[in-house]
């Protein structure tokens, strides 16, 4: 059987870094949006992130004739009535400190300073012909404003994660992949393609350290 192709459709740095270092150990041949370089970007017309993910894999897979998996993910905030959910790359702001300026002020309008809340990512995975595959990952937490760490990207600076007692810019890539909402949605792709194509993992190399 041929070595199967992926066309992951993000062109999120940050997400491909976690995506990539998931599912390097398949003998999969990884596309990336950089391999199409003139593909118009689809519409989120969607009202949920696995409506928005599978509009956007339908529309790639279309476009390229490749197995494509696409992800939609967000920040649900409780307090805020689920906001910014599927418009959390879209919300209020150009900038991600725009946008925590921004909840922290709806925060205080309800009178709080901090709420439960979790990231979902949804993915599909999809043919040019037919939608193979769904899932969804979730992360719950807490919001911590202000924001603080160095790590990650998106909201991770004002998502207070549990079991590190920490927000998920304060972590290292290993330990965010470890909990996150796409870590748990790509392990689950991995699983699948595994499965599906029967692959069979690379070895993974020892540690140095």
């Amino acid at each position: 059987m041929p070595q199967p192709r992926l066309l992951v459709a993000t062109t999120n740095r940050g997400k491909l870094r976690e995506i990539f270092d998931i599912l390097e150990n398949l003998p999969v041949t990884l596309l990336t949006l950089a391999d199409y370089p003139d593909l118009p970007e689809p519409e989120e017309t969607g009202t949920t992130f696995a409506q928005n993910a599978r509009i956007k894999a339908q529309a790639y897979a279309a476009a390229t004739g490749e197995l494509t998996v696409s992800e939609d993910s967000g920040l649900e905030i409780d307090a805020l009535d689920g906001e910014p959910g599927v418009q959390s790359a879209r919300f209020n702001g150009e900038s991600y400190p725009e946008k925590f300026a921004v909840i922290e002020r709806m925060l205080a309008g309800r009178g709080t300073d901090s709420s439960a809340a979790r990231f979902i990512a949804a993915l599909a995975l999809v043919t040019p012909a037919r939608v193979m595959w769904e899932t969804t990952g979730i992360v719950e937490g807490r919001l911590r404003l202000p924001a603080r760490g160095t790590g990650g990207f998106g909201y991770d600076p004002i998502f207070f994660s549990p079991p590190y007692g920490r927000v998920l810019a304060e972590v290292s890539p290993e330990e965010k992949t470890a909990v996150s909402h796409r870590g748990q949605a790509f392990r689950q792709l991995h699983n699948y393609l595994q499965q599906a194509f029967e692959l069979t993992p690379h070895a993974q190399l020892p540690s140095n350290g």
